[in-house]
């Protein structure tokens, strides 16, 4: 018996041997497809036919029998058809209508292959460069934030600074920041990250994206060359704990609600002047290099990048990315309105949204493009479904200044990094 066992034993060792010998993991997905838009740049004439093919393998055989169900509408509004297609021979042809006004399209996309259920979305464009804002521009803008800056900035700057060696190296120095900001005991909190160099350089301010968070230090810009402050927009030290910050969150809730009922006791409006409060921190540093100033960032920070380059003069360049609150307005008008995607999920009575759009109207990203001067870096994706297209397209068309836009239509609410890198050396290049 002991023999048997001993035998068995062995020769199961050695066919497990050769079993796990045999079989390698594989090198790809057995399942392998790509939708490619009948226009390579996902770009459609108005009135043409949105289309895109489907191209797809298993085990490196072209699909074929396989039905693709889709359905499709504008924008971030409901689906207004569906339909399905057929793969033959690997491809499927998928055709989800037009529109006659500018603006994009999306076509929600899915099918079984072995039990897996693959989706995917997809946005076609319709002339995005004719898209026009919704958004009114209060004849009194441009003396409402004078007025609000004005006032905001005999506010004295005091500052606290305090060294964080463990984000930083021999090549960048790191500290936390609290600056006074915007009415007396009201403070703004950020990461100041310099090169450890001794030379005068280029500041950037990188807003963050929305929510109430932790914040993190951002070195890698200090080691391009940039003296760099990342900041917090909700008045949370960056060092706060846990408890701290969802403290917080349960004090602010729906901050992009809080008072919005005027002007001047809506959530932004301390937001927007400590933009122009770190500017004047950034411009007071000694080793800033007396010229160049510049902003970054994405979604919240993409809009935040854009409201300040549009208020604050200092500023000579500025990288935006998929901009949240472009054109808010948009789903009052049937179109999709900017993140946070005001009245798209149920109606208001008018008397309520007239009272909010009239505060808003002081605070789309729209009414900032329209006032930037220097040039700047854009760039947004087709399938973002954070802060859709229509609405970023609605406030970069009003950017008179120049600018460079790049679309990378297969992206989402997210960059590629290859665009990432494209924006930093563009923004080196812009600093003389």
């Amino acid at each position: 018996m002991k023999k048997y066992l001993t035998i068995s034993l062995g020769a199961w060792l050695f066919s497990a041997g050769l079993l796990y010998a045999q079989v390698s993991a594989p090198g790809r997905a057995y399942l392998d497809y790509t939708v490619l838009p009948a226009h390579g740049d996902g770009v459609c004439a108005l009135g043409e036919t949105a289309t895109v093919k489907v191209v797809a393998t298993a085990g490196g055989r072209g699909l074929d029998g396989t039905v693709i169900r889709f359905e499709a509408g504008p924008d971030a509004l409901p689906a207004d058809t569906a339909g399905d297609a057929v793969f033959r021979e690997g491809e499927a042809v998928v055709s989800f209508g037009t529109m006659r006004e500018p603006g994009f399209r999306y076509c929600r996309l899915s099918f079984q292959v072995e039990g897996q259920t693959i989706r995917d979305n997809v946005k076609l464009a319709f002339a995005p460069d004719m898209i026009e804002p919704t958004i009114a521009c209060p004849p009194d803008f441009d003396k409402y934030w004078r007025r609000t800056l004005d006032k905001a900035s005999k506010v004295p700057m005091t500052i606290e600074e305090t060294p964080w060696p463990q984000a930083g190296d021999d090549q960048v120095e790191t500290r936390m920041v609290k600056i006074q900001s915007y009415e007396k005991g009201c403070y703004l909190y950020g990461w100041l990250s310099r090169p450890r160099d001794g030379k005068r350089h280029p500041v950037l301010l990188i807003p963050p994206g929305a929510g109430v968070k932790r914040i993190n230090p951002l070195p890698d810009y200090a080691r391009e060359g940039f003296i760099t402050l990342a900041i917090d927009v909700h008045a949370l030290p960056v060092d706060a704990p846990d408890s701290i910050i969802r403290l917080r969150q349960t004090e602010v809730g729906e901050f992009t609600q809080v008072g919005i009922s005027h002007r001047d006791s809506y959530y932004y409006r301390r937001i927007y002047c400590s933009l122009v409060r770190a500017i004047d921190y950034l411009c007071s540093l000694p080793d800033f290099d007396g010229q160049n100033v510049g902003v970054t960032g994405g979604s919240q920070g993409g809009a935040l990048s854009i409201v300040a380059a549009g208020l604050d003069p200092r500023i000579t360049f500025v990288a935006a990315f998929y901009p949240a609150l472009c054109d808010v307005s948009g789903f009052l008008y049937g179109r999709a309105g900017g993140w946070p995607r005001f009245y798209s999920k149920s109606p208001v009575p008018p008397e309520q949204s007239a009272v909010e759009m009239k505060t808003l109207s002081y605070y789309d990203v729209v009414n900032f493009a329209r006032r930037i001067k220097v040039p700047g870096f854009y760039s947004y994706g087709h399938n973002d479904g954070t802060c859709p297209p229509t609405s970023v397209c609605a406030a970069l068309n009003q950017i008179k200044a120049p600018k460079i836009l790049e679309v990378t239509p297969s992206s989402a609410h997210w960059r590629f990094t290859e665009t990432l890198h494209r924006s930093i050396e563009w923004m080196k290049g812009q600093c003389r």
